[in-house]
């Protein structure tokens, strides 16, 4: 039991792959950097495989990519209203991106460091503790990406308004609002980036309380839900709310 406390406490902190220290800096390469790295690769092979000899008339995989082009079009178009089309591109990729990232956890397929100790003698398994989980579930990715789509509205309220149309837009209706407009520019990262991790966290721990007490059948029921529907929910709720927000800088 004791052993599984602390399992479930490990699951709260990124798990150092490679120390690495420099000039006093901590720039140890973690599990979710890790996953990161698979996801992005993931994401670049699709692209690559379904993006190859397009032709006039879609056919075959080239139909799916439009459907989805066509949907991320109208999704921005609802959201952020004429100038949608403008960021499809970052809606789109933060959208595929968080989507691959929060449904990782149903290809965990790497064994456990004991039963690679067992398998290779080798020392490095001894204490090894890599699994395939959500990136998301660490805060540094959640805030990262927050900050991230807060950088994007403020590039699009200057995009479409200028700076003086930006600057002007905190006085509007009424210059009493002003604190309360730089107020939202603290608060709204702070709110995406809590929402994202404390859902899919959640998630991971629920699920890791399943599997220690129902170890056979029930969690890959469960599992349709926490690591399916709720990751791809959580990634919808964090890019519309990040829509909505570049919607408001542009109006």
């Amino acid at each position: 039991m004791e052993e599984f406390v602390n399992e479930l406490q490990g699951l709260m902190k990124s798990n150092k792959i490679i120390e690495i220290n420099l000039f006093g800096f901590d720039l140890s390469i973690t599990d979710s950097v890790v996953v990161m790295w698979i996801v992005m690769a993931i994401l670049i092979v699709l692209s690559v495989v379904f993006t190859r000899k397009l032709k006039t008339i879609p056919e075959g995989k080239q139909s799916i990519v439009e459907v989805i082009v066509e949907f991320f079009n109208n999704f921005a178009k609802d959201c952020v209203g004429e100038h949608g089309k403008l960021f499809v591109p970052y809606i789109g990729t933060i959208f595929l991106l968080l989507i691959v990232s929060n449904i990782i956890a149903v290809f965990n397929i790497i064994p456990s460091g004991e039963d690679l100790y067992n398998l290779t003698h080798w020392e490095f398994f001894e204490n090894w503790n890599f699994a395939i989980r959500p990136p998301t579930k660490d805060i540094n990715v959640t805030l990262t990406l927050a900050l991230m789509s807060m950088v994007a509205v403020i590039t699009a309220g200057i995009k479409v308004k200028k700076v003086s149309g930006w600057l002007k837009s905190f006085l509007e209706p009424e210059p009493l609002i002003l604190p309360f407009k730089i107020f939202d520019y603290f608060i709204r990262p702070v709110s995406l980036c809590f929402r994202m991790f404390g859902n899919i966290l959640g998630a991971v721990i629920i699920m890791e309380l399943i599997y220690f007490a129902f170890p056979a059948v029930l969690p890959g029921f469960l599992s349709i839900y926490f690591d399916l529907f709720d990751g791809i929910l959580q990634a919808y709720v964090f890019v519309f709310l990040t829509s909505l927000y570049i919607g408001e800088a542009v109006e």
